[in-house]
């Protein structure tokens, strides 16, 4: 699509308007003929996996959405939106959005053909009840679903599960699960300042993020910060957009994060910056962690490892321990690695040590789920009398035990598999085998890994459903596709895991075509079960996604959000009330000891080391380190495959250092191939000085009309932590290497 074409679509939308000048300015700028009255307004907020879970305000005209822009009532989005919250019109209105159910006469084989919704679901049932029938049980139906639409009543999906009976679950989560556990051992709980409060930071360390691409409205503060004397460190092995916003910016070897964090705690401890008061009134375990710093850790030891200078660990570590307050934001990237959640406990241990914990503008930065106390209506489901589920322990190859005899012992559950492994679970689940996968809110073939081995898991399935917007991979790898709405077409709530504003989501247009929300899909599943076997599902068949909407809330979230009713987000987005100013200002940890953990007996009691010593990343087994970070474009598989994107991102690159280029006889722009074990892609490369020269880089995204998917190259490698809190552990997705070619 041509940059003409994108603009017209703009005037199109009502985005943007033609002056007489011939100029084009944003259809809601004072100088342009724009009457509110023209339009109805609306709330909506954007659902995706992001930091910035932006507030939008809508705006409609004869039932279409014309334009949106960013709430200016959420002083965090501040009447701004990135440039995919700025395309999500053309996500409603596009040509190649799924309009109706659909039915593909052999899997993969491209034949679709349209089917009612009683049809589809009549097809889905029958399957459930033959399954069922077969099996005993509902455990050879699975359901995978993560991120792609974080909106509170899309836990429904679960809830459906749930209202089946006992099934099988892909559980865990891909993102930031290491991380998680980590902040668990050492303060009980993950809990981040509010991010508007950055800007009374003195000193602030950016650790595996990229905010001017990923959070855009977090920089703001970022430069207030500056702009009061603050200095910013970037961390990252490649100089990104947000690298070159830093006063300093270091580019370590991937995966030594928790040696550098460990070196700066040395030169810490020996300058004698340590914050004696707190680590011996809040905290445990400090003179141990001291003595394995004097034992095992020198400055010379980090630079070794990281690559970064001695003398510039010792100037940033002095610099961060004398400044007050400091901050670091630990990026959810620098945790996939074996050693992840070893280095947060290293980067956590630092800020705590130089008393930088329950501070405003302070603090290790991660993320919360402060603002997340909603009811979980949706989701609250009880299975049907006389459900089957699993019994004891889990068998190495995912069986279970459903006899009769294990029955009488203990409770029936839901099976767990790992959806860091999602296509080994799948290969492995026995007793019953995995037949029927749900999936929603995902798109397996672009966020799971090793895509080589999830066709062949594919494969063994009899029946796939996916719930989506598009065509895409994993669309084409199931047997039935059913619509699902975008954010302006249902009812639902959005908080963040990052920032503290949560905000409503009316349906601001009727749902397109035949869509259906996630809330409606299993109210129709419910009908159809329940005709073909009263009984066997006790989701409501009735569903007004507004009502659902409302039983989410309750008078903790009124109270937190310091409103009456939900209401009153009609009007805006609301702040959370904290009872305190900082994350941690009371001193009240939630671990074990009600101290800081610099000794986690818990963490060891589950494997890992008790202090926050260095663990050894993976070893190399291709010549190459493989980074697949996050595009500025797209979030995994989603807006870069809009045509109005593909303006911005028309093709995926490798990106790789001249040297390396140099050595592999490879120019800019040439075909390559980029190919490890676990299998290869082939794709143009870009020349840059900005990847280190041991490295290969390409982005994450998916593209209509291209066969490209990074997840041919990364394998489904564990990180070291996340069992704890989200049921599997993470995944090492910067843990992967490759070669490249000419092709």
């Amino acid at each position: 699509m041509s940059r003409r074409s994108f603009l017209k679509g703009l005037i199109a939308s009502g985005a943007l308007a033609t002056l007489p000048c011939g100029l084009l300015m944003p259809r809601n700028a004072s100088a342009a003929p724009f009457n509110k009255a023209d339009f109805q307004i609306f709330r909506n907020a954007c659902p995706r996996n992001c930091y910035d879970t932006c507030s939008i305000v809508t705006y409609v005209r004869d039932g279409v959405v014309k334009f949106v822009e960013g709430a200016p009532e959420s002083t965090y989005t501040a009447g701004g939106l990135c440039v995919k919250g700025y395309a999500y019109p053309r996500r409603v209105y596009s040509p190649d959005r799924i309009k109706y159910p659909m039915v593909q006469d052999g899997r993969g084989s491209g034949n679709w053909r349209r089917v009612s919704w009683d049809e589809a679901m009549e097809r889905i049932a029958r399957k459930l009840l033959e399954i069922k029938e077969k099996d005993g049980n509902l455990l050879g139906l699975a359901l995978t679903k993560y991120s792609g639409n974080f909106g509170i009543t899309n836990y429904g999906v679960e809830g459906m599960m749930s209202s089946l009976g006992y099934t099988t679950r892909l559980v865990g989560t891909p993102c930031w699960p290491a991380g998680i556990d980590a902040q668990n051992y050492d303060l009980g709980d993950m809990w981040c300042n509010d991010p508007e409060d950055m800007e009374k930071s003195r000193y602030v360390i950016i650790w595996g993020a990229n905010p001017a691409w990923c959070s855009v409205h977090s920089m703001k503060y970022v430069y207030a910060a500056r702009e009061r004397g603050a200095k910013i460190v970037v961390i990252d092995p490649v100089l990104t957009q947000t690298s070159t916003k830093g006063d300093v910016a270091w580019q370590p070897e991937t995966g030594s994060d928790g040696a550098l964090a460990l070196g700066m705690a040395r030169h810490v401890l020996d300058l004698g910056l340590v914050d004696r008061d707190f680590v011996a009134s809040n905290a445990v375990g400090f003179e141990e962690f001291a003595t394995y710093l004097r034992s095992s850790v020198t400055v010379e030891w980090a630079a070794e490892k990281s690559g970064i200078p001695a003398d510039e660990i010792r100037r940033v570590a002095e610099e961060f321990a004398t400044a007050k307050p400091a901050t670091i934001w630990i990026g959810y990237g620098m945790q996939r690695h074996v050693n992840g959640g070893a280095a947060v406990r290293a980067i956590d241990a630092l800020v705590a040590m130089t008393g930088n914990v329950g501070k405003v503008g302070g603090g290790a930065r991660y993320g919360h789920l402060q603002t997340w106390g909603f009811n979980y209506h949706a989701m609250i489901q009880k299975a049907p009398a006389g459900s089957i589920g699993f019994v004891g322990k889990a068998g190495p190859k995912g069986e279970f035990d459903v006899t009769a005899g294990a029955a009488a012992t203990a409770a029936y559950t839901d099976r767990a598999l790992n959806i860091n492994k999602t296509a080994q679970e799948l290969l492995d689940a026995q007793n019953p085998p995995v037949r029927v996968l749900w999936s929603s809110c995902k798109n397996p073939f672009a966020q799971d890994f090793d895509r080589n081995k999830m066709e062949k898991a594919f494969n063994k399935l009899e029946m796939v459903v996916s719930v989506e917007q598009f065509f895409t991979e994993t669309v084409r790898h199931s047997d039935i596709v059913l619509p699902v709405t975008t954010l302006f077409e249902e009812w639902t709530v959005n908080a963040s895991y990052w920032h503290y504003w949560v905000s409503l989501n009316e349906q601001a247009i009727a749902p397109m075509h035949e869509a259906k929300s996630n809330i409606e899909i299993a109210a129709l599943l419910s009908k159809h079960m329940n005709r073909l076997s009263p009984g066997s599902c006790t989701y409501p068949q009735d569903i007004d996604t507004r009502e659902w909407m409302e039983k989410e809330f309750n008078k903790g979230v009124y109270e937190l959000l310091g409103i009456n009713h939900w209401q009153d987000l009609r009007k805006g987005p609301a702040k959370a009330k904290m009872p305190s100013s900082a994350s941690w200002s009371d001193r009240k940890f939630k671990t074990p000891s009600g101290k800081y953990e610099f000794r986690s007996d818990l963490c060891a009691s589950h494997g890992h080391k008790a202090l926050p010593e260095y663990k050894e990343g993976r070893k190399p087994y291709a010549p190459y380190r493989l980074l697949t970070p996050h595009s500025k474009f797209a979030i995994h598989s989603q807006f870069a495959n809009l045509d109005w994107m593909e303006e911005f991102q028309k093709e995926p690159f490798v990106y790789l250092n001249p040297a390396l280029a140099g050595a592999k006889g490879i120019a800019d722009l040439d075909t390559v191939r980029v190919f490890n074990p676990t299998g290869e892609v082939k794709l143009r490369a870009k020349i840059t000085d900005t990847v280190p020269g041991d490295c290969l880089l390409m982005y994450e995204a998916w593209f209509r009309k291209l066969n490209f998917n990074v997840q041919n190259l990364v394998d489904d490698e564990s990180a070291d932590m996340g069992a704890y809190k989200t049921g599997a552990p993470g995944v090492a997705i910067h843990d992967q290497f490759a070669d490249v070619a000419r092709a």
